[in-house]
């Protein structure tokens, strides 16, 4: 039914040309359109709709996140762009600012710029 259908993604923004240029120029998301009710953007065949929130508080988890084969790469490139990465108290203090789960896959969280958390992540293929 609707595993088959597009997906659509929807984050709570406050300033639509900030968040453009973070989504847009930062990750490198396409933009699609922008009106009265919604930016939004694409990656990779995926629509995110971005919706301004007047007085908008940043949920305390995860609330978009992608996929990566190299997770360490698209940390090191994303700093290179500015990005500033997390470190929540399970995570190891020194090295990269990545989180190896107990089965081996890798998290790595950002924020965008009205404090929404971001993630990106590289999952153990199931053999």
């Amino acid at each position: 039914m609707l595993g088959s259908q597009k997906l659509v993604a929807f984050v709570a923004v406050t300033d639509y040309a900030q968040s453009r240029a973070f989504y847009g120029d930062t990750l490198g998301l396409k933009f699609i359109s922008q009106d009265n009710f919604a930016l939004v953007m694409e990656g990779n065949g995926t629509r995110i709709r971005m919706a301004k929130v007047p007085n908008h508080q940043p949920a305390p988890f995860t609330v978009l996140g992608w996929a990566v084969s190299h997770v360490e790469k698209m940390v090191e490139d994303l700093q290179s762009r500015g990005v500033q990465f997390e470190r929540f108290g399970f995570m190891q203090k020194d090295g990269p600012p990545i989180w190896t789960a107990p089965g081996g896959d890798k998290v790595a969280w950002f924020k965008d710029p009205d404090g929404n958390i971001l993630s990106l992540s590289a999952h153990v293929s199931a053999s």
